[in-house]
């Protein structure tokens, strides 16, 4: 290990390190976020909705919405959930790695580091939801919006506290379920799917521990997070949307079944495209930049 790398100013750095790259990550792939999130609220249980597609609906945003600065509508909210969860699912699997694998990363199976993967986005997740909840819900607003109706909220602030007055303490974690359900599996799916695929490419002599590297394994683990979360992703967002007295879902399983009875099974993969497309850049920015960081700053690679 290099110098540096123990202790608490070890982990308060990485905590730091991984921030940093994850705002620099979100702000450059928030417009795409914000389609998917509309793409999956768009026809929800109305069959008879127009359909639609992505390109379609970040063009009524942009001639509806304030121009472009309406592809940022819930930028806010999105960092600062990324304050809390991206640090705590990236610094967690390093750390549970290390325990279970010792300093040799790639001694772990694929399933070991799937388990941990996982286990570290539910940790986060929890921690991060009441700003995930709040980034949906302005995100939403804007549809509203578009309709010809009001806006529910200003700001993240003003949701904030609307949620709390209107909903009480626990409605921050309206959703939480089909949330912590994405959660294990996009961080199954990524982190793991990172993990191993550098260290693939690496112990094969494809490319040298550099951006190229970086590059490939950020691309895999893109697609599988995506394949692998859509249907609980879609199932998320349609749940947190949900205000106090307008109840579409009961549950979670209501929302999936009532998806699939009224849209079809590829409803479930509503807005894959788009979450890839935003996976893909979301994850080459930040493991790029994460691995960077950490080079600049004297640890290892990831």
């Amino acid at each position: 290990m290099k110098i540096g790398e123990n202790g608490n100013q070890r982990s308060w750095t990485k905590i730091a390190l991984s921030s940093l790259s994850a705002m620099v990550a979100e702000t450059t792939t928030f417009p795409i976020d914000l389609t998917k999130t509309r793409l999956q609220l768009h026809g929800q249980s109305l069959s008879s909705s127009r359909s639609t597609n992505a390109f379609r609906l970040a063009s009524e945003i942009v001639r509806s919405e304030q121009g472009f600065l309406g592809l940022y509508k819930g930028l806010s909210p999105a960092i600062i959930r990324h304050l809390f969860y991206t640090p705590i699912r990236i610094v967690g699997y390093e750390h549970f790695r290390n325990i279970l694998g010792g300093t040799d990363a790639d001694s772990l199976s694929l399933s070991s580091k799937a388990l941990i993967g996982g286990l570290s986005g539910v940790i986060a997740q929890v921690v991060a939801s009441p700003a995930d909840l709040v980034k949906v819900r302005m995100q939403a607003d804007g549809r509203l919006v578009s309709e010809g109706l009001g806006r529910r909220y200003s700001g993240p602030f003003d949701a904030l506290n609307k949620i709390v007055h209107s909903e009480g303490f626990g409605g921050f974690w309206r959703g939480v379920f089909p949330n912590v359900q994405r959660a294990f599996l996009v961080n199954m799916g990524e982190l793991a799917c990172y993990d191993s695929a550098k260290h693939f490419v690496i112990r094969n002599r494809i490319c040298e521990d550099n951006i190229y590297a970086h590059t490939l394994a950020s691309v895999m683990s893109g697609l599988s997070a995506t394949a692998l979360s859509c249907p609980a992703d879609v199932v998320k967002t349609r749940m947190m949307n949900q205000i106090e007295g307008v109840v579409v879902y009961r549950n979670s399983y209501d929302c999936l079944v009532k998806t699939v009875k009224i849209e079809g099974l590829k409803a479930l993969w509503k807005g894959f495209f788009p979450t890839w497309a935003r996976l893909g850049p979301w994850q080459f920015v930040f493991w790029v930049s994460y691995e960077k960081f950490r080079k600049i700053s004297g640890f290892s690679s990831f």
